[in-house]
């Protein structure tokens, strides 16, 4: 006999809830092996590529890529015993009774994913007829009473986008089956005149993922920390050229050297002085949490949105190690491929406006942090040197912090410490 189990969405990082099907990477009838990638989902944080924990044959996909599901909802069935013995001959009246899933499976945790395990449990499927309730005169919803829509998962997917209750519907396919051309009459009467100047140069896009979590995060820092913004204009050109000779040492060969890096480096410099920037606010144990390492979160711009991967012990790493560093996050984070894990327990984050020729900006703070740097773009312009008017590398730095955390005096010594090892980056043997 068949011997089925269902593979639930597992829980992939802390705090997940739930996540988006991107795509399946298997099919019904295909061969999965032990550890083989089968679905790619978005979380509120990242992609992420789950592999299946067992051998066997896929026989049904239960969730529809473009679907939001909950943690532990099946979303997969493999048949793990697809050489076992033949089903039962059929019955007397020609009926051949189904092999039915086991009602419960213990699900084995996936390779990567800590010791959790997940309970899934098949849904008992709805027994639907053929034939819609009929429409009362009156106009009024039909009563649903024990009937079930039939329509494929897409199918129900744009009945709920546009409004349409499948209940009212008579499916023009074979059995009744309701069709997506039956959704769409259906919804053309219903649709109100656009405005004037709108129409087909509008369209929605359903707030989900990494986006969704990004606004939800923003909203709730915005509205809990008092953030205060400082800024502060400095001359980077010994920074400049302190760089265009390191690209020529041995050390930094094949290294992408960028100024964000030696921000990072200052960054990492200053906190020495000021550890009041890499603390945390704990309102509900009524605690400064101060912290001995620093966790560097660096925003990066991706397809599905902004993601703030961490360099894990940042301030231990030297300049070239922080380089090395940026470049393998900032590659993986627009490849969409950061883990989410590497997105947690940041201590301070810096973002880079000025990579998009943005002289300088007001950031949000991220959550669990109390400070954030963002640095404006480089730019030729004059600046008195020795009294003389000169043409110099210039940029902008703005800080924002958290003011139940970061006083004026130590927001406003940080940045500038940051500035000066920017300026003069000599100034850094001092430290």
């Amino acid at each position: 006999m068949p011997e089925y189990k269902q593979f639930p969405l597992a829980d992939t990082a802390e705090g997940l809830t739930e996540a988006e099907i991107l795509n399946w990477r298997v099919g019904p009838g295909d061969e999965v092996t032990v550890n083989q990638i089968v679905v790619e989902i978005e979380t509120a944080k990242a992609a992420v590529e789950l592999p299946i924990p067992w051998a066997g044959v896929v026989t049904e996909l239960l969730v529809e890529p473009g679907q939001t599901v909950e943690v532990g909802t099946p979303i997969l069935t493999v048949d793990v015993d697809p050489g076992g013995a033949p089903a039962p001959t059929p019955a007397a009246n020609g009926s051949a009774p189904a092999a039915a899933p086991p009602a419960e499976e213990e699900m084995k945790p996936l390779v990567g994913y800590g010791s959790k395990q997940v309970v899934a449990k098949r849904r008992p499927r709805k027994v639907a007829t053929a034939t819609p309730t009929p429409v009362p005169a009156n106009g009024a919803a039909p009563a649903r009473g024990g009937y079930v829509p039939l329509a494929k998962p897409p199918v129900r997917k744009l009945a709920k986008d546009l409004g349409v209750d499948l209940h009212g519907l008579t499916g023009s396919a074979e059995g009744g089956v309701i069709t997506r051309e039956d959704v769409e009459r259906a919804a053309a009467p219903q649709a109100a005149p656009a405005p004037v100047g709108t129409g087909a140069r509008e369209r929605r896009v359903p707030i989900k993922g990494v986006r969704k979590a990004t606004a939800q995060a923003m909203v709730a820092s915005a509205f809990t920390a008092p953030h205060v913004t400082e800024f502060l204009t400095i001359d980077v050109t010994p920074m400049m050229e302190l760089r265009e000779k390191l690209k020529a040492a041995p050390a930094f060969a094949g290294v992408k050297l960028t100024p964000l890096a030696f921000a990072a480096k200052a960054v990492c410099l200053a906190v020495r002085r000021t550890p009041d920037v890499n603390a945390v606010w704990d309102g509900d144990a009524g605690e400064i949490v101060y912290k001995d390492y620093v966790h560097l979160g660096i925003a990066a711009a991706t397809p599905r949105g902004l993601v703030v991967p961490k360099i894990r012990d940042a301030d231990g790493k030297s300049l070239v190690d922080l380089a090395g560093a940026l470049e393998e996050l900032t590659t993986t984070a627009r490849a969409g491929k950061t883990p989410p894990e590497a997105m947690l327990g940041g201590t301070f984050t810096i973002t880079n406006v000025g990579v998009f020729g943005v002289d300088t900006g007001t950031p949000i703070i991220n959550p669990g942090e109390s400070a954030i740097l963002a640095l404006g773009a480089i730019r030729d312009m004059p600046w008195v040197v020795d009294g003389e008017l000169a043409v110099r590398k210039v940029m902008q730095l703005s800080l924002s912090f958290d003011h139940r955390v970061i006083d004026g005096q130590q927001g406003s010594q940080f940045l500038a410490d940051v500035g000066a090892l920017l300026a003069d980056p000599a100034m850094a043997i001092t430290y």
